[in-house]
């Protein structure tokens, strides 16, 4: 008996450390290990930023450059641009890359959608970027313009998967309406969707999602190619990846932060209100504010026995933004058990906390720009209905109607 205990526990200890160093191979790398194949012989355009790295972090940039056989001609910035040096909302401009010589046009600038001169002269459309599994981060949207433009001049797109850094299996958030589609919010989909970057691209192009920017005119499909990532299965979170995590924008430096983002983005999207870590260590992490008790927002979010979230209370002073130099007070925000949290309704929780602590200073007001707010949400009645009492309670059906129809029909498309 004791000889079997004792394989049992080797047996175990051999799978805990091939499970440690197990690995995801992102896309870039499985169609190097191909050989490029699907890019030989073609003058490539690439939808890139320095999230679009191997695990050596050896830019995709330079990969296909060097790719035997492969001719990169053009690069194609998003927000914060191919080299990720602007600022949230800053305007990208059309440039030469100084690095390789190559023209950069800009999708974040006088346009968002590709012009017929931008892709003169390209063959075959390469996307590699870092999603952070959030619908109003707007690297998506301009990945579904691309395949629109694409498709609409015959040009084949090729998505080099990588990662949902939130895991395959987190849904949350209601589905965009009319008239409320926008750049942060491109897609009928909810605010949390489950899926890698190719995933998603493929039930875009599937299901007639792919329309313009404010979702008017007509569906275009395109000629569409997704390389796999091997390695990566649903429950991963990014850590798990074992990837090194290159900032896809300043305020998502770390993986921690792409976790955090859905919690409190849409909070922060009311400015002025509190401050949620941008412009301080911890983006995305805190609700603070000079007006609040740490200590009373703690307990009264501790009461609300939330699942799988605990809370600290924290004071700092912001280095940038509408609370800079100010000593603020709040609290910050962990995820004790991911997949038991309601991720996405944080922050509706804090703002419901400090409703009914604070009854003159409501997120709600009316006297609040909201205009984002509605945008990131895909609707104006989830403000409707929680401005009425601050209560999460009145919009917890709303926000999550939908989740279980989009569970079922995006499943299909699932890679992994």
């Amino acid at each position: 008996m004791k000889n079997r205990f004792s394989l049992f526990c080797c047996l175990l200890t051999l799978l805990a450390a091939q499970a440690a160093g197990a690995v995801v191979k992102p896309g870039i790398e499985v169609l190097r290990e191909r050989n490029f194949d699907i890019l030989q012989g073609k003058r490539v355009g690439l939808v890139t930023n320095p999230s679009g790295v191997d695990r050596n972090l050896v830019s995709t940039i330079d990969i296909l450059r060097k790719a035997p056989g492969v001719r990169l001609v053009a690069l194609y910035g998003p927000e914060h641009g191919v080299r990720g040096d602007i600022w949230a909302g800053g305007k990208v401009e059309d440039a030469v890359d100084a690095r390789t010589g190559l023209p950069v046009f800009s999708l974040y600038g006088a346009t968002r959608n590709p012009t017929p001169e931008m892709l003169k002269g390209i063959d075959v459309m390469v996307y590699d970027i870092q999603d952070v599994g959030t619908r109003s981060y707007t690297f998506i949207s301009t990945l579904g313009l691309v395949m629109r433009a694409c498709g609409q001049l015959g040009i084949p797109v090729v998505v080099l998967d990588r990662p949902n850094p939130l895991g395959g299996l987190k849904v949350e958030g209601c589905l965009v309406e009319q008239p409320y589609f926008s750049f942060v919010s491109q897609y009928e989909i909810p605010y949390l969707y489950g899926l890698t970057v190719g995933e998603l691209a493929t039930m875009i192009n599937e299901e007639g999602m792919n329309r313009d920017q404010k979702g008017d005119k007509p569906h275009v499909k395109c000629s569409l190619t997704v390389v796999p990532m091997e390695g990566w299965t649903r429950d991963m979170l990014y850590a798990d990846t074992k990837l090194p995590w290159v900032l896809p924008s300043p305020n998502i430096p770390t993986a921690e932060a792409a976790k955090n983002y859905p919690a409190s983005g849409l909070c922060g999207e009311l400015y002025g209100f509190v401050q949620v870590g941008i412009g301080y260590t911890l983006p995305f992490g805190v609700f603070a504010a000079e007006w609040i008790d740490a200590d009373r927002l703690k307990e009264r979010l501790d009461s609300y026995d939330l699942p799988g979230t605990a809370f600290r209370t924290i004071q700092y002073k912001p280095l940038s933004g509408a609370f800079a130099g100010k000593l603020i007070y709040g609290v910050q925000f962990f995820f004790t058990d991911y997949e038991q949290a309601c991720v996405t309704l944080t922050q509706f929780y804090v703002m419901q906390a400090l409703a009914e602590l604070y009854p003159d200073n409501k997120a709600l007001n009316p006297s609040r720009k909201v205009g984002l707010f509605d945008k990131c949400c895909g609707t104006d009645k989830v403000r409707t209905l929680f401005a009425r009492r601050h209560k999460v309670a009145d919009i917890t059906m709303l926000w999550m109607s939908g989740t279980d129809s989009f569970r079922k029909a995006s499943s299909k498309y699932w890679l992994y």
